[in-house]
């Protein structure tokens, strides 16, 4: 139980260790929807992710560490995901559009978030 602890207060202590996304990777910022997915990355670096696939919910909420090329890795060690970016964003008529993982995500400006009653957003995938 003491290890558990450990690893959850160490966690809980780099959670802040997240990297401003570069000025060059500005166009990442933003929020990310597809039926299916939900992405949200802060200019501050912060990241939510969240995918329904095969009947099974994957969540990761982190810093984002750094990008390797277009790819992203967010999370702490061990604990860190990268995600894998086949198009980078970029405007397709009125919308911008990225692909992560496989999966084509356009970009919303927040219109799309459900308030709850208590005042938290929530994201309906």
């Amino acid at each position: 139980m003491k290890r558990i602890t450990a690893i959850i207060a160490t966690l809980l202590l780099l959670s802040g260790c997240a990297k401003p996304v570069p000025p060059g990777k500005l166009a990442y910022v933003g929020e990310w929807r597809e039926r299916t997915m939900y992405l949200l990355i802060t200019d501050d670096g912060s990241v939510r992710y969240k995918r329904l696939r095969g009947g099974t919910t994957t969540s990761i909420e982190g810093p984002l560490r750094e990008f390797h090329g277009d790819n992203f890795v967010v999370g702490v060690w061990p604990l860190a995901s990268t995600f894998e970016v086949t198009q980078t964003p970029h405007q397709e008529g009125a919308s911008w559009v990225m692909v992560v993982d496989g999966v084509r995500l356009v970009r919303t400006d927040g219109s799309e978030s459900h308030k709850s009653t208590d005042g938290a957003e929530s994201h309906q995938i």
